[in-house]
């Protein structure tokens, strides 16, 4: 069985349709207390390379879907809309790759800082 983890960080490369959206609804529903204490208990420690890689990947797919949509917003597309845009985001996998390599310092430096705040936090 897959970890829950993984289901969730497979929606950066997979198009989902209106069935798999549903799924991933339902699924949400059921694992989402379990998935945010898994969370919360991983922010107190760094991430791995692997996650910051990840992470950067998001952002970079956000700053695309951003130029793509001008001025909408994503939350307000139909979805089939977000179907669309996900398909076309799925054709820009090498400039997303391209943004994310380029931004992934950022991301390492703001983990620092969220760490360091973090341990300033628990000093005081």
């Amino acid at each position: 069985m897959k970890n829950v983890d993984d289901m969730i960080n497979d929606v950066l490369d997979e198009i989902m349709n209106k069935m798999a959206r549903m799924k991933r609804s339902r699924m949400m529903k059921t694992k989402g207390k379990q998935i945010a204490r898994k969370r919360k208990i991983a922010m107190k420690r760094k991430a791995n390379p692997a996650k910051l890689k990840t992470r950067a990947m998001k952002k970079a797919r956000d700053i695309v879907a951003k130029k793509i949509l001008k001025d909408k917003d994503k939350s307000d597309l139909s979805l089939a809309a977000k179907e669309t845009l996900e398909k076309r985001l799925d054709k820009k996998k090498a400039v997303i790759a391209k943004i994310a390599k380029r931004i992934l310092p950022k991301v390492r430096k703001a983990e620092n800082e969220r760490l360091a705040k973090r341990r300033e936090k628990e000093w005081n």
